[in-house]
């Protein structure tokens, strides 16, 4: 697993040994980051059910100011942080260890409003509309904030998103990825 774009390009990623997780692929990210090319730059970035960090990492590298990373996990955090410091993101990261399916609404306190926001959670467990409608009543997105869902091809989300929408969708192999935009 390696950043496959901007200041961090090529850079290998530890991963997560021994657990039921599927990393996004470099192939998935890469194509997920040309879709979402102007929306990186100076962006805040958060990312749920972060993992190993691949996808707010590569936010990082491609540009974006700072990044927030949630996981549950106690390994995915150790990864996670283990990654973040061979990156030298310390500065521009922020690692929470947090049950998402408890709410957001730690995430006022942070003092951020993202922009944009990436949702990865396990597949075909109902996690995807529920984070996204938790992440709605937070209310910590910026007004022209991009959600992107990666979600199993068996699992359907809507249309609509509390106040996002679904603007584009791709099929990748067994995965679907999901991009929302706010209605204005």
């Amino acid at each position: 697993m390696r950043v496959t774009g901007g200041t961090l390009r090529g850079k290998t990623l530890s991963p997560l040994k021994g657990l039921k997780i599927r990393p996004t692929t470099d192939y998935l990210r890469e194509s997920i980051f040309n879709i979402m090319a102007g929306v990186v730059e100076s962006a805040v970035v958060l990312d749920l059910f972060a993992g190993t960090g691949s996808l707010g990492i590569e936010a990082l590298s491609r540009g974006a100011a700072t990044a927030v990373f949630v996981d549950n996990g106690s390994q995915s955090i150790k990864v996670l942080t283990r990654n973040i410091r061979a990156c030298r993101l310390e500065g521009r990261s922020t690692i929470l260890k947090r049950d998402i399916r408890r709410g957001l609404s730690f995430l006022k306190a942070i003092g951020h409003t993202f922009d944009l926001i990436f949702i990865d959670p396990p597949y075909d467990k109902g996690f995807v509309e529920r984070s996204a409608h938790l992440l709605d009543r937070a209310e910590s997105t910026s007004d022209g904030a991009s959600i992107v869902i990666e979600h199993s091809k068996h699992e359907v989300v809507p249309e609509r998103l509390g106040r996002f929408i679904r603007s584009d969708q791709r099929h990748y192999g067994k995965t679907l990825v999901s991009f929302y935009r706010p209605v204005l």
